[in-house]
């Protein structure tokens, strides 16, 4: 048997999530704005990925639908309107909670942050889930893929940068800017990001490729058991 000569990776004492695509499934979210917009749901979704896949936001797409799209314009006239915006329970991807609870039970500090606007704070205290601190961008006034987020985020946490987890759907979000941190990175593969973004070079310094959540804790308590 060969014994490595390179020291332990530092145990995570904490770990961020972003919320869309990772937490809470954007799906239902777009199909209402299709529908708004009186765009059929699938041409709509469609075009998210022809959008995302040259580079574009999601933006672009609105604008694409609707040459000078003015998001909080078109934001107000749904809440006159009475047509529901954001997410609830329903939209919760169902390995969310788990695993949230999982980590907690660890011992660790557990985090969710990303970009959302103020009303997603309301929206995300509804969802019932276990976390530590909640951070919404338009809350705290700085976005992704800023370094001050991340630093934020590790600072609410009371850990170095190297013990905290970042965990995301987006390659230029979430996993490259947590690594230029000094954080470390787990990429969630799903999601129109997760499926369409590629960057081998930068997932192959990410911790973790997930296809999922469920299998999350268990990889970090492995990470984190003595070395005999």
């Amino acid at each position: 048997m060969t014994v490595s000569s390179l020291p332990a990776p530092a145990p995570i004492q904490a770990v961020f999530f972003d919320i869309g695509e990772t937490l809470v499934n954007e799906g239902e979210i777009y199909g209402r704005w299709a529908d708004w917009l009186g765009v059929p749901r699938h041409t709509f979704l469609a075009k998210l990925g022809a959008v995302l896949a040259t580079g574009g936001t999601h933006m672009d797409l609105f604008e694409y639908f609707r040459p000078g799209f003015d998001l909080e314009a078109e934001q107000r006239r749904r809440a006159e309107a009475g047509v529901p915006n954001g997410f609830g329970p329903g939209d919760l991807y169902p390995d969310a909670r788990a695993c949230l609870a999982a980590l907690r039970a660890q011992g660790l500090f557990v985090g969710v942050a990303g970009n959302q606007p103020v009303e997603a704070a309301a929206q995300f205290a509804a969802l019932g889930l276990e976390a530590d601190v909640v951070g919404i961008s338009d809350v705290w006034g700085i976005e992704k893929p800023s370094r001050e987020f991340f630093e934020r985020c590790a600072r609410l946490a009371g850990a170095p940068p190297g013990r905290v987890l970042y965990v995301g759907d987006r390659i230029d979000n979430d996993v490259r800017p947590a690594l230029d941190h000094g954080m470390r990175a787990a990429f969630l593969r799903r999601g129109p990001w997760g499926h369409i973004q590629r960057d081998d070079g930068t997932l192959s310094e990410a911790l973790f490729v997930l296809d999922d959540l469920a299998g999350l804790p268990g990889l970090v308590a492995g990470l984190n058991a003595p070395v005999p």
